[in-house]
């Protein structure tokens, strides 16, 4: 929204980085500990550390299942956690989906390209458009695929 952090002015950034006085109600000691611990010199490294991460993509996009940031170890070990009784009804089912598989895990599985390409789909990862890519076909024959799957169980 700004191409400089000092110029969104809803940000701690100018405060902590020494660009304006402190408000009372914001502390800044301890984040500034982690750079250094001569005040002016940690101002210095924070501003640089900010600086380096302009153009990083976000890490919203190496979320998995829309809230957990880490391996698919880490993403299965979280949801080893949950008790089993808890209901899930509340839980969006893309949160309740383990980590997806490659969609070559499926042309592996299963013998038949069309199972397998309805198979990827109804995982809950993957689109008809990327199904149907990644298998050199079209989204509706993707989607045939996974109509006469439907039909047969």
């Amino acid at each position: 929204m700004v191409r400089e952090a000092v110029d969104w002015p809803w940000s701690s950034y100018r405060a902590t980085a020494g660009f304006k006085q402190e408000v009372p109600w914001l502390t800044t000691e301890w984040l500034l500990s982690g750079f250094a611990t001569n005040r002016k010199e940690a101002q210095d490294r924070y501003r640089l550390f900010i600086q380096q991460g302009k153009n990083q993509p976000s890490p919203c996009e190496q979320l998995k299942n829309q809230i957990y940031l880490g391996t698919d170890q880490f993403v299965e070990d979280m949801q080893s956690k949950i008790d089993p009784s808890q209901s899930l009804e509340d839980i969006p089912r893309k949160q309740k989906q383990s980590p997806p598989g490659p969609l070559s895990y499926y042309a592996n599985r299963y013998a038949e390209r069309d199972e397998a390409m309805a198979y990827a789909y109804l995982s809950g990862h993957y689109t008809l458009a990327e199904v149907g890519s990644w298998f050199g076909v079209s989204y509706a024959m993707v989607s045939r695929a996974v109509k006469a799957l439907e039909c047969k169980m």
